[in-house]
């Protein structure tokens, strides 16, 4: 039977509740797949709307989370807001949130009330340290992953303090976490036919970032040191116009190197016998490597290098990042319409299908499908809509205005 299907996860519906990033970086990547993703904010706008860089007026941070998505804006503090929700619920598939473990409960939409309105209900739940554990009741962001799992303490060269990535890496894999997780729920369904719930948090992923070096403490003691960008043609170098990284790490690449840079000695030299040899006496191999960048350019380098299939890569910074041809044509960044900034780039098609296409949309103004959802997803009257705005327990979209 040749299936219908638009998208990947077309009939899917998501109802995201969640802040920040980990939670809805989770829910755009169901909204690429096909996913109806349902994003349930206050009436006053979700509070990520405001956060910076703005482009023209619109906050850069809140559509590369929310870009795709549905906005029902509703006050969930009042009854008649938290019956709405549960309509919803029974009506959907997955429930995503990432509030401080409990605030859902006491909020009346823990995992036992959900699964008594809806049985195949799949819940997500994304916290700092986990739904239990020593640490559950405290609050954290990402760096507090890449600190205790001690990313952090490897991060740098060897006399910094702790440094953490300038991307949120932990909410980032978090979320990914959390995505594999429900389509795993997902699949198990259709053999169950039950839902479950998923928890998945910040530092569960700081110690899966480190898990190498952490495997190796406890298997014999070894501790992993800081080594900053790598040693032995393993490292950054500076070029006449820039920056590029080579990665010369194994023996056949380590070859490949001595090749290109017309080195022959170099593999004769017992100081660059081995990797840890090169690591050791890399002040001396770098001295000579330097030099050869230093009167290249780097594209020179970079395209030189390249033909002997040695992995380097310019170190660009974020203008020359925007400007890189691959990025482009494999569109991983996408220009959409918005409704503040005109237009605004988003994250695109970071996963690519041989049928069904990634679906890239705009980030929607509050309470904009509001009326959409309770008119065509749950029934709602035009009287009892009206009803629910009058009483403030929904909002209506308004005309978009500028972001401060």
């Amino acid at each position: 039977m040749t299936s219908t299907l638009k998208t990947p996860l077309e009939g899917i519906r998501m109802l995201d509740l969640g802040r920040y990033q980990a939670g809805p970086r989770c829910a755009l990547m169901f909204a690429r797949m096909g996913a109806e993703v349902i994003k349930i904010e206050s009436v006053g706008g979700d509070e990520s709307r405001r956060n910076g860089p703005n482009v023209r007026g619109q906050s850069a941070y809140w559509v590369q989370y929310n870009s795709g998505k549905q906005s029902l804006a509703i006050n969930l503090r009042t009854d008649k807001g938290k019956e709405v929700l549960r309509d919803l619920v029974k009506v959907s598939d997955i429930f995503l949130q990432n509030f401080r473990p409990g605030t859902i409960d006491v909020m009346g939409f823990g995992y036992d009330v959900l699964k008594e309105l809806n049985p195949k209900i799949i819940m997500i739940n994304v916290s700092a340290y986990g739904q239990y554990g020593p640490y559950k009741d405290r609050v954290g962001f990402d760096p507090i992953g890449q600190a205790m799992g001690g990313l952090m303490s490897l991060t740098g060269f060897p006399d910094d303090p702790p440094i953490k990535t300038f991307f949120p890496l932990i909410d980032r894999i978090t979320a990914l976490h959390a995505t594999i997780g429900a389509l795993a729920a997902l699949r198990e369904r259709e053999i169950s036919g039950e839902g479950q719930a998923i928890d998945v948090c910040l530092a569960d992923t700081g110690f899966t970032v480190n898990e190498i070096p952490i495997s190796a403490y406890l298997g014999n003691g070894y501790e992993q040191e800081r080594e900053g960008n790598g040693a032995g043609l393993n490292n950054a170098y500076q070029t006449s116009d820039g920056w590029i990284y080579v990665a010369g790490t194994n023996e056949a690449m380590w070859k490949r190197v001595c090749e290109a840079m017309e080195k022959p000695e170099w593999l004769d030299d017992p100081r660059f016998a081995t990797r840890a040899d090169r690591r050791e006496n890399t002040a001396e191999l770098e001295r000579e490597a330097g030099a050869w960048f230093a009167a290249r350019t780097t594209k020179e380098a970079s395209d030189y290098l390249s033909s002997f299939s040695i992995p380097c890569a310019p170190v660009n910074n974020v203008a020359q990042a925007a400007k890189e041809p691959h990025m482009h044509e494999r569109e991983i960044m996408m220009e959409v319409p918005d409704p503040v900034a005109g237009t605004m780039y988003v994250t695109g098609k970071m996963i690519k299908f041989s049928r069904t296409p990634m679906v890239v949309g705009s980030a929607p103004v509050v309470g904009e499908h509001t009326e959409h959802i309770l008119k065509q997803t749950l029934g709602y009257s035009d009287a009892q809509i009206q009803e629910l705005q009058d009483e403030e327990v929904v909002a209506r979209a308004k005309p978009a205005v500028a972001a401060d």
